[in-house]
């Protein structure tokens, strides 16, 4: 089956509170309304999306990416990066970020795959004590 690969809309809400546990309803909603969210589907159906937002306004930043675990591996992720970085492109962005928790090593092998490269890595003291990697990738 094809993967289809959208903006998200006010239709899409319910389903991404209900996916994107990381975020508050009114983050949901506020992502929705700047543009800030894609969804892969199959069969019209969500099993997947991308969220991003702007580090200093002016770098695309891929906050999450998320497919069902029923449709990993089938190239979801892969068609959200793609239509997100041509996405990116075409506002003139010449780089994308991204991260990844330290102690994640499949995220962290699949950007790799997908071209980015350890930019560096941060902790934010007791509010998260592992290091987050940074990726970048050039446009």
């Amino acid at each position: 089956m094809a993967i289809e690969v959208i903006a998200a809309s006010d239709e899409n809400i319910p389903w991404l509170i209900a996916s994107d546990r990381h975020v508050s309803e009114a983050w949901v909603r506020r992502c929705v309304s700047l543009g800030e969210y894609l969804i892969a589907r199959q069969d019209s159906s969500p099993i997947g999306f991308l969220r991003f937002s702007w580090f200093w306004g002016t770098i695309p930043y891929m906050d999450l990416i998320y497919v069902l675990p029923d449709n990993q591996r089938r190239g979801a992720g892969t068609a959200l990066l793609q239509v997100w970085e041509e996405a990116m492109r075409e506002r003139g962005a010449r780089l994308l970020m991204t991260s990844s928790m330290s102690d994640e090593p499949e995220p962290q092998a699949w950007h790799r795959r997908n071209g980015f490269k350890v930019s560096g890595k941060l902790t934010f003291g007791n509010l998260q004590p592992v290091p987050e990697v940074f990726f970048i990738k050039p446009l």
